[in-house]
């Protein structure tokens, strides 16, 4: 389980404390407007109605603790901007904030961004994807059941062989491919001799419930 705040509880911001907080993680959402937070209270951790630019009571949440905070302000570019400079200064690690245009973006990643979002320009990339490739596999749409992700591998896999971790009988998951950082490769279905390094990233296909399970050795290393 991780901690994660989101700050702004717009659409963008509202669905995705929700969408945390139902794949199992923490999290505090925050908002000067008390509706939006008695609409999301029971769907978080902890909702808090707060003006995210003090400074002082945004360092009492002990935010530098989280994985990651969002910063979804809306229109109020200003806001997101001061935001972002105070959750840097308080040592938050994973800054995610969402920005509405390139400028903006460059001005938030100069006060500690460490991800901007455009999420409009993102879904319109996606959408033209998948509608002009419908078969590209990052684009399938999946059952509500299975998943495609990507994990660092939990410590004991690394070392090992594809068929030594032997996931499809164990955990009935499948290695679809491996992003390789040193060399940078790209290798698709690995061969069962294939030893899984530490500066990798595994891409596994599987049901919800296993791939948790996979999540979860990670987490008790």
């Amino acid at each position: 389980m991780k901690r994660f705040a989101v700050i702004g509880l717009g659409n963008f911001g509202f669905y995705t404390a929700k969408t945390l907080f139902e794949e199992g993680h923490e999290v505090i959402a925050i908002d000067a407007d008390r509706a939006r937070i008695q609409a999301i209270d029971s769907c978080t951790t902890e909702a808090v109605v707060m003006n995210a630019t003090d400074k002082d009571a945004l360092k009492a949440l002990g935010l530098e603790e989280t994985d990651g905070v969002v910063v979804s302000t809306g229109t109020k570019i200003s806001e997101s901007i001061i935001i972002c400079l105070y959750l840097h200064e308080i040592g938050v690690k994973r800054i995610l904030v969402k920005a509405l245009d390139d400028d903006h973006g460059k001005i938030l990643k100069r006060v500690g961004a460490t991800d901007i979002i455009f999420p409009e320009r993102e879904m319109a990339m996606r959408i033209a994807r998948n509608l002009s490739r419908p078969n590209v596999l990052d684009f399938l749409p999946l059952s509500d059941k299975f998943d495609l992700v990507q994990i660092e591998p939990p410590r004991e896999f690394i070392g090992k062989t594809i068929r030594e971790l032997n996931l499809r009988a164990k955990y009935n998951v499948h290695i679809i491919a491996i992003k390789q950082l040193d060399p940078e490769e790209f290798i698709l279905v690995p061969q069962p001799d294939y030893a899984v390094e530490e500066a990798s990233t595994l891409v596994l296909l599987g049901k919800t419930v296993d791939i948790k399970k996979i999540k979860a050795v990670k987490r008790v290393l």
